[in-house]
Order: C-alpha cells, then structure tokens, then sequence
C-alpha cells in the first residue's frame, strides 16, 4: 500500500555549498527549514583554511540559520597543515576538504599533485581527521572521475586507518569501489540520481543542470540509483546544492553547480517511492551519515506528504532551482 505521508528523523545534507554574505543569507534558510545539519563546503571566494576563518564562518552560518534547528558541521580547505594546526582545529571540524587545483568554483588553491600532500594527509590519519574529495583530474570530462579512481585506490591502500569520503560520486566505478576498501565512503547527489548528461546538452543546453563532476550515462546512473535505493550502508545523501545568481548560469562561461536545497527531500520521497525504496531514505538521508561520521545531528523531524508542490521559478529572483515551475508529487508538510 503506498503511504501518504512520511517522517524522516534527524536528515542531513553531507555536501552543501552555503556561499557567503547576500546569497548565504538567501540560500541558508532554506537549507536549514528541512535538514538538522549539514557539511558546509570551504571553497569560499577566499577558502576557509584556518581555525580563525573557520570559526568566523561558522558564526556567520549561524547567523544566518538562526530560527532553524540546524547544524552545520563545518570543513577546511585543504593545505599543508602543521599537526599543531589540525589538533586546534580537529574539535571544530567534521573533515578537510581535497579539491585538485582548478577542478571546480573557487577551487584554484587546490591541490596540484596529491603526493605533495600526503604529509598533511599523514597527519589527518594520525589525528582521525576525515578527508573529503573532489575526485576529478583535468583530464577529458567525461572521464575525470574514472581516472581518479587509481588516486582512491592509492590513498585507500597507503592511509587504511584514514576515512576518506568520495564527494558526489558520478560513476559505476566508483559505487564498486566502495566495496573494495574498507576506508571508502561516498556521497551522491539528487542531479545525479535523476539525469544523465542529455538532460544537460542533449537537446538545448540547460545551464541549470551543469554541475561538476558532469551528470554521465543511464549506466552510472542506475548504478548510483541502485545503491541510494538499497540503503548501501557507505553511502550518504550529499546535495552538492550550489547556489549562482541566474546572470552566472545563464550566460557564457555558465558557472557550475544545481540549485536543490529546497527541494531535495519531497523529490527523493517521489524517486524512493517510484522505486519501491521509500522505507530505505531514512538511511540515505540520515542514519548511514551518522554511522559514518559519528555525528549526533539536534532532534528534528520533517514530514513529507504525498501532497502536489509547484517548485518555484526562483528563490529571491535570482536563483533557479532545479524544475523551477515543475511539479513534482510530494512536500514538505507545514504544522
């Protein structure tokens, strides 16, 4: 019998991008009205990599999410960290995020050559300080993510008591590998689970379904699927939800990244239901995070209803979410 309503405890977004000042008051709200926390991305214009601008942060979130039961777990950019460095910061912070030099917004003081890094990433294991990655190369875009699959392989095998998380992983490839080494994790977008890159350029180009990694074929897709659907016990619900005023998308040079906050979670009740998988979302959105990660997110429940929502053309007249003027099947019930 399918249901019409249904109570997730505690969901949380592993990957969430929050911006700064004007957009992050927009954005934060929003993402705050239907998650207990999140992981914020560190890839500001100037990235967060200090203790100092971490915690600044971190009060700014605050700020702007105040009114919401909500969480941030909050995450450096990554650099070369002095182990006096990472034990001040470890209290404050879920994890460093990798990203290669370059691969995507704001990403230009990223890493160049992972062997370099490994003397920070040493540490990180010493110390229990989880990495997360942007795992793409600058080679041909279709194939970025397959080829850094040898550099999980290698960081896997050389740091086995490091946690390392997969971010927003786009490939079969990569949903076997998270079987193959016990330190592997791994999240997955709503874009991901959803579209293939002919929903992106496959007909007129949709600037609001370009993100990086770029959406691959129906194969990965069903794989991605397959393991969301599940409840693979490694994998988490990370929305990768990246916020641009539409004059940044719907231009040349169109910026990366899908608006989703609002709207992920009565979107994946709709995909989990048509699925057969409905019982299984608490787990991806929620309870393998907290396995994972070890976090204990604040007491909150969100109740989607088996209720019609008309998304919005935009939020604030400047950002597009993802089927804006679509409707989709299921809400987020107001009390």
């Amino acid at each position: 019998m399918p249901t019409d309503s249904l109570t997730l405890d505690r969901p949380l977004d592993m990957h969430l991008h929050l911006r700064e000042k004007e957009m992050l008051g927009l954005v934060g709200p929003l993402s705050a009205a239907h998650f207990a926390g999140a992981v914020v991305m560190p890839n500001l214009v100037r990235p967060v990599d200090s203790l100092a601008d971490l915690l600044a942060y971190r009060e700014q979130v605050a700020a702007a999410t105040s009114g919401h039961v909500f969480m941030p777990f909050m995450t450096l950019f990554f650099r070369d960290y002095s182990d006096e460095e990472l034990a001040a910061a470890r209290p404050h912070l879920l994890g460093i995020k990798l990203y290669p030099a370059g691969a995507t917004t704001n990403s230009e003081a990223g890493v160049k050559a992972i062997d370099a890094a490994e003397s920070t990433i040493r540490r990180m294991e010493e110390q229990g300080i989880p990495l997360l990655v942007h795992g793409e190369t600058h080679g041909f875009v279709m194939d970025r993510e397959s080829e850094f699959l040898a550099i999980y392989r290698h960081l896997a095998e050389t740091f086995p008591k490091l946690r390392i998380t997969m971010e927003h992983i786009t490939t079969a490839g990569a949903v076997a590998l998270l079987d193959a080494f016990e330190n592997l994790f791994a999240t997955v977008t709503l874009q991901h689970l959803l579209i293939t890159l002919d929903d992106v350029a496959g007909g007129l180009l949709n600037p609001h379904l370009f993100c990086k990694p770029i959406a691959k074929r129906p194969e990965d897709r069903a794989a991605l699927l397959a393991a969301a659907l599940g409840a693979h016990p490694k994998l988490m619900f990370g929305s990768d939800s990246a916020p641009h005023p539409r004059s940044r998308k719907e231009c040349c040079g169109c910026a990366a990244g899908v608006f989703t906050a609002p709207i992920a979670l009565p979107v994946l009740a709709e995909l989990f239901e048509k699925h057969h998988g409905l019982e299984n979302l608490q787990a991806f959105v929620s309870d393998n995070a907290r396995a994972i990660y070890g976090v204990d997110p604040p007491a909150k429940s969100i109740t989607l209803s088996r209720q019609p929502m008309k998304i919005p053309e935009s939020y604030g007249g400047t950002v597009v979410p993802m089927f804006a003027g679509e409707e989709i099947g299921w809400s987020v019930r107001s009390d």
